[in-house]
């Protein structure tokens, strides 16, 4: 809720508040996976300037690590471009859920447009955890500044793993890039604010397992599909909020 205290604070400080944020758990987390990611570049043969291009352009340490492995397999242009592409449908919900939570009537759209690119993993877990209780006029400015201030923190981490860490065994690199999903799961948990939300991902935990030895094609797709119409369906069920 809006007070007269906050009414008139400028756009420029609740950027450095978002950017303050920078030092606590998600940052934290994501920076081990970016490390992990680094030396699994430097692993499969990429240069300096391609593990920090491909960072910036992706942005989401899913895709970077399918394109990662992919290249490395020798598959063809169009198949990476499939492949990574795929693996980012998942931030078209996450897109459309965060911009009713950021916009203002005076919000132009290229705005939207430019700050929806920051919309990944980590970013979005914590501005569904602090925006919807700060004043609507500071969500994005306040967005901004943890967004685009963990994206380029990140890449400098990319590049300064690359040159220091050396060789990495890949099972520790893989056990760093794991980190996200972890602390993922756990943020969200934390953060749900219906029964619907837990279901979807306790259905989730059940039965993407399931679907991966019944139809390893489509595991994700259909654990999904089934797993969040059945949450949606309990969740009706069950009326009463979590807090």
């Amino acid at each position: 809720m809006e007070t007269s205290d906050t009414a008139n604070v400028p756009a420029r400080a609740w950027f450095l508040r978002g950017a303050s944020h920078l030092f606590s758990l998600p940052a934290f987390v994501l920076i081990g996976a970016q490390i992990g990611f680094a030396a699994l570049a430097r692993e499969a043969g990429f240069s300096l300037g391609q593990a920090l291009l491909l960072t910036l352009a992706v942005w989401a340490l899913p895709s970077q690590v399918v394109f990662v492995g992919i290249v490395g397999s020798g598959a063809s242009l169009p198949a990476v471009m499939l492949a990574v592409g795929l693996s980012a449908v998942r931030f078209m919900p996450m897109v459309m859920s965060w911009t009713p939570v950021v916009r203002t009537p005076q919000t132009p759209r290229w705005l939207l447009l430019f700050m929806s690119w920051f919309v990944a993993v980590t970013a979005w877990v914590f501005a569904m955890a602090h925006l919807p209780d700060m004043p609507r006029k500071a969500r994005l400015p306040f967005f901004a500044g943890f967004a685009i201030c963990l994206t380029v923190m990140n890449a400098a981490v990319v590049g300064l793993a690359y040159l220091v860490i050396g060789a990495v065994p890949p099972m520790i690199a893989a056990m760093l890039v794991f980190l996200t999903p972890i602390y993922f799961l756990m943020a969200l948990w934390g953060a749900a604010r219906a029964h619907a939300d837990r279901f979807a991902l306790g259905l989730g935990l059940v039965l993407g397992p399931v679907f991966t030895i019944l139809a390893p094609q489509i595991d994700l797709l259909a654990a999904g599909l089934i797993g969040g119409t059945l949450a949606y369906g309990l969740g009706r069920l069950v009326r009463k909020p979590l807090r």
